[in-house]
């Protein structure tokens, strides 16, 4: 185990972004591949001693997305999966996912090589991503997004 990871019975807790903009009346999603596999994901990773919950995850989006904006204090909820190391082991995390409204996407970022990132639409974003708890929360934002719109 990571000796950042945060480990609350037997779960290693991760936090994520769940980067998001309105474009042409739409909501959009901003999601990125992961760095081995290519799969579609939110940006997440570990705890940070001394940073809240919702200072990580807007980290991790601005090294894995090149994102700036305006995270939420509150998660909007979590999901669990199994990280696979490098080792081949699985690792079962629970990520809580804090909404952030993209204000701007830099030219450059830091895993700007490493990863693609795609605007979606909410469906498409939910088509996109492999983790269905991940699905659930993305599916959930945007019935609450458009309420508060409407």
């Amino acid at each position: 185990m990571s000796s950042v990871a945060l480990q609350t019975s037997n779960v290693n807790l991760q936090y994520a972004a769940l980067p998001w903009r309105r474009a042409h009346g739409e909501v959009q999603i901003l999601l990125v591949t992961t760095k081995t596999t290519g799969r579609w994901i939110v940006p997440k990773g570990w705890p940070i001693p001394g940073r809240k919950p919702a200072e990580c995850a807007a980290r991790e989006a601005l090294e894995e997305a090149g994102v700036v904006g305006e995270v939420a204090a509150q998660a909007v909820g979590s999901f669990s999966y199994q990280k696979r190391r490098k080792s081949g082991d699985l690792l079962p995390c629970k990520v809580e996912v804090f909404p952030m409204e993209v204000l701007r996407q830099r030219r450059s970022w830091p895993e700007k090589d490493s990863r693609e990132t795609c605007w979606c639409s909410i469906n498409e974003a939910v088509a996109r991503v492999p983790e269905r708890g991940l699905r659930r929360l993305i599916a959930k934002f945007g019935e609450q997004i458009s309420q508060a719109a409407g």
